[in-house]
């Protein structure tokens, strides 16, 4: 067996269900897998990201050595959308030099798959 690839997953945590089905996808296809790291989607009171500001600030930063690590990162960007924190991944991940790929084409200045922070709202 070859090396495995080493994927990053970003995106927001209201899609917990898209990570988990493309965290198994790829991990099927014979990748490693970087995942979100705790999320209690039904119970905000139980999710540190929201009860615990030091927490959440840990976790983000937590990520992005996820994102270190990676081969590549892929934005899982459901209906489009991107927000601050994974706006702030893919200018992380950019600024690293890993290649960004993202789960639905985004339109930027003509070009597809190219996003930069200054465009959240």
């Amino acid at each position: 067996m070859n090396k495995p690839k080493v994927i990053c997953l970003c995106g927001s945590t209201r899609f917990v269900g898209t990570f988990n089905e493309y965290n198994k996808k790829l991990t099927l296809e014979g990748n490693i897998v970087l995942s979100i790291e705790i999320v209690a989607p039904q119970s905000t009171e139980n999710d540190p990201q929201y009860v615990n500001p030091e927490g959440k600030k840990m976790l983000d930063e937590l990520h992005l050595k996820k994102i270190d690590l990676a081969d590549e990162v892929l934005i899982l960007n459901v209906g489009g959308y991107i927000g601050k924190n994974t706006a702030n991944e893919i200018a992380y991940a950019h600024q690293t030099g890993k290649p960004v790929k993202y789960l639905e084409p985004v339109q930027n200045k003509g070009k597809e798959n190219v996003y930069t922070p200054v465009q959240v709202q």
